[in-house]
């Protein structure tokens, strides 16, 4: 299964860590964005080439010690169409440094539809025919709030074509609880009870290594609950966002592994994306080479609170 891949991964690199690609034309360093301004304008072609080449050169720098990334896909559609031509020139060239890719979309729909954005992200169109990728990510996030409808046309894919999906049950916003931690007549919360959903649609998408391909995104900033997740959902593999600028510390990260260091990976966007502005006389030109310090500061961070990462 999808997930096995991912944690093989993590095994191999000792790192439970996936960078977030989210970028903003501001973010980019300045002598990158004047070249494609220079030559493409000011326009969406120009903020697009500007960003997949800030994305290269920080794919560049983590591929051999990061096993995943994470882009974001608004970021990328708010530059219209060469803004998704961006992102997926991103997940190709992530795939091509062997990178498992977590497309971040969080798509919530029903019946054709839902099958129509499984075949987009995880799938393949028939064009005449022929069966093509569109983007050909590892795994998406998506909503569960449609119940089994939205989520049954997602299964099947995964099984067919190797890959896995997160679902939002516990996200790491402030205004969370106000559905989320509502108590349902049975008494639990509606976060766990998504979790519970979760276990179940795996049952059928189990992999070798004790995950299936239905994942969770349980976030850092609230400890209390990942634990209570982690104990709730022994087969269901975590997405925990929320860590550093969110307010997430490793230590509330640690409670989402299971006692091999594995079940999770750990998402960082923003201080790993704009490290070089965080760092003290960074030149912009090392802007790659400061997200790499940054990600082997979060891995030293997180492992530290974990057992060694090993699969028995």
């Amino acid at each position: 299964m999808s997930f096995d891949r991912l944690i093989e991964k993590i095994v191999k690199m000792q790192n439970p860590t996936v960078v977030g690609l989210d970028p903003k034309l501001e973010y980019v360093p300045e002598y990158i964005r004047k070249k494609a301004i220079a030559k493409y304008g000011k326009s969406f072609k120009g903020a697009a080439k500007a960003i997949l080449a800030y994305n290269k050169g920080i794919i560049d720098e983590i591929y051999d010690i990061v096993p995943a990334i994470k882009p974001q896909a608004a970021y990328y559609e708010m530059y219209g169409w060469e803004g998704v031509k961006c992102l997926a020139k991103t997940i190709a060239y992530a795939k091509e440094k062997g990178m498992y890719v977590i497309t971040d979309g969080k798509r919530n729909d029903i019946g054709a539809t839902m099958t129509a954005y499984t075949a987009a992200h995880l799938g393949f169109t028939d064009i005449e025919g022929d069966m093509l990728q569109a983007f050909g990510a590892d795994a998406l996030t998506v909503n569960g709030y449609l119940g089994t409808d939205g989520i049954s046309p997602l299964l099947e894919v995964c099984r067919e074509n190797d890959k896995g999906i997160f679902v939002l049950v516990k996200t790491s916003n402030p205004s969370s609880g106000e559905l989320q931690d509502r108590l349902l007549d049975s008494g639990e919360s509606v976060y766990a009870a998504m979790g519970a959903m979760c276990e179940k649609w795996g049952a059928e998408a189990m992999g070798k290594l004790g995950y299936s391909s239905v994942g969770a995104v349980v976030g850092a900033t609230y400890p209390e609950q990942l634990e209570q997740m982690r104990k709730a959902l022994p087969n269901t593999f975590f997405l925990v966002p929320g860590y550093g600028a969110q307010g997430g510390g490793a230590q509330g990260v640690a409670k989402a592994f299971d006692e091999n260091g594995l079940g999770a990976i750990v998402n960082s966007s923003r201080a790993v994306m704009l490290a070089y502005k965080k760092e003290e006389q960074c030149d912009e030109h090392d802007y790659a080479k400061a997200a790499r310090r940054e990600v082997i500061r979060m891995k030293e961070d997180i492992v530290s609170y974990l057992p060694k990462i090993s699969l028995e």
